[in-house]
């Protein structure tokens, strides 16, 4: 009888011993939740995972956070914005998460945003380029780091007044994104040149361009010009068709993304000329920051980064150096940490604005080439986010008080 008490003292003993060393081996990792659209956003988010696992694999071997290891919780969302909240609580009240980032689509970027302001749980937008993120629904717990649509847009829009061009046409997705950033064209062109017509403007659902009724009603307004801000599958039928149509014969095109690798390089033979786009030219950044991220990258996948692999890596990064300045994982203490948190990305040092949680995160702005089949940026130029943002007062008008 004593020997079989003595043997479940010794069991209790055994399990309590395994719980502790768990509870202090979950205390020697730092987990990072994220949530994104995998299956539906393929080819910007493939390389975005590759950039925030090398950004992991870096920071483990320099000897992880404050001693700590990191360790990625990796969700998809379906493109839904409530299984992206169902993702987000699961990592929080099951995993455990200290921290959340991620979403690529801007409607989801909005539901996690205000999922952390319910949870009052730290969440960094990684990529999805809504201004609502940082202004109108901009709270305490949400930081974003990608240049925003109104940035972009602003970097845009010098290029476009000086086509003086005076009819438009407009062609965006009809989702947050496309609509924001189509009305902030509209209002920063209409500034800069008081005497700019809006002739046609088409939103066909994202993901269901029907791409010959697009270019023929854009066609037939015979615009001066036009601003596109559609991307991915949409961008590539809008182009061929408007290629077979001539609709870019002697029109100048302004266009949002198409210069990022994930969406120029499959328009192939189909690239068209002098495009005026925001993009990512890795092949020609002779930055210190980007050739140490182009070899480590490149050395890890035989391949070269796309922009969703700058912004994955940046992201991850971008945490470590909260956390590192916090010194720890708890919301509070890292809200105060990223306000003015500096930190060094593949495109230089970017700071997150203590008024509304911005990176000054800039993008290279430039012009598109058919070179002998394959789509490159030509003539480009780095252009700083810090100086396409905002005033600190002009945000506060906009910001709800957090």
């Amino acid at each position: 009888m004593k020997t079989h008490h003595k043997m479940m003292l010794s069991a209790v003993t055994l399990l309590g011993l395994m719980a502790s060393m768990m509870t202090a081996h979950a205390q020697d990792v730092i987990k990072i939740g994220e949530v994104n659209s995998y299956k539906a956003q393929p080819a910007f988010l493939e390389p975005y995972k590759k950039g925030m696992e090398l950004a992991v694999e870096e920071i483990n071997a320099g000897g992880g956070i404050n001693g700590k290891k990191v360790q990625l919780f990796i969700r998809d969302d379906n493109a839904n914005p409530g299984d992206a909240v169902r993702a987000a609580e699961e990592l929080v009240s099951r995993e455990k998460v200290d921290v959340l980032t991620g979403s690529f689509l801007s409607n989801i970027g909005l539901a996690l945003t205000d999922f952390a302001k319910q949870k009052k749980f730290f969440f960094l937008a990684a990529e999805p380029l809504t201004d609502k993120i940082v202004w109108q629904n901009g709270n305490r717990y949400t930081f974003r780091l990608r240049t925003s649509t109104y940035m972009q847009v602003a970097m845009l829009v010098p290029e476009a007044a000086a086509m003086k061009k005076k009819r438009w046409a407009v062609v965006y997705p009809n989702y947050e994104y496309g609509q924001s950033a189509a009305a902030t064209f509209k209002t920063l062109l209409k500034a800069a040149q008081p005497d700019v017509e809006f002739v046609a403007e088409q939103a066909p659902p994202l993901g269901k361009v029907d791409s010959g009724s697009v270019v023929q009603a854009m066609a037939d307004a015979k615009p001066d010009a036009i601003f596109n801000v559609l991307f991915g599958a949409d961008l590539s039928k809008f182009v061929r068709e408007g290629n077979t149509r001539g609709l870019f014969q002697g029109r100048e095109v302004v266009s949002l993304l198409t210069g990022e690798p994930e969406y120029l390089d499959p328009l192939k033979e189909e690239t068209p000329n002098g495009w005026v786009v925001t993009g990512y030219p890795w092949y020609g950044i002779q930055t210190p920051e980007h050739k140490a991220f182009f070899l480590a990258y490149h050395g890890k996948y035989k391949d070269y980064p796309r922009l969703g692999s700058v912004v994955g890596y940046s992201a991850i990064k971008s945490l470590a150096e909260g956390i590192k300045k916090a010194k720890s994982t708890d919301t509070e203490k890292l809200i105060t940490a990223f306000r003015g948190l500096q930190v060094t990305t593949p495109f230089g040092p970017v700071v997150f604005r203590p008024e509304d949680h911005q990176s000054t995160m800039g993008t290279y702005v430039g012009r598109t080439k058919n070179d002998g089949g394959k789509g490159v940026m030509v003539d480009y130029r780095y252009l700083d986010g810090a100086k396409f943002q905002p005033s600190a007062a002009e945000v506060k008008k906009m910001r709800a008080a957090d």
